[in-house]
């Protein structure tokens, strides 16, 4: 009996953390953007261990920012 895993669909509501791929997939942004976005503090995200994760809701938190700065411009 074999055991593969399921790789979690981009729309899997139950997830809590987000790897940098999966924020940067939800955003329609390469890789290399979400990590600069992390880095300047834009998009918020959480150390793991030696691994970063970025919460479930802060793409949306972020993109809610960009509208609302953009609104007052």
């Amino acid at each position: 009996m074999s055991t593969t895993a399921i790789p979690p669909t981009a729309d899997d509501s139950t997830l809590v953390l987000l790897t940098v791929e999966e924020a940067a997939r939800r955003l329609r942004i390469g890789r290399t953007m979400c990590y600069a976005l992390i880095r300047t503090g834009e998009l918020e995200s959480v150390p793991v261990g030696r691994l970063r994760r970025v919460p479930a809701d802060a793409p949306a938190a972020y993109v809610a920012r960009l509208r609302t700065a953009h609104r007052a411009a």
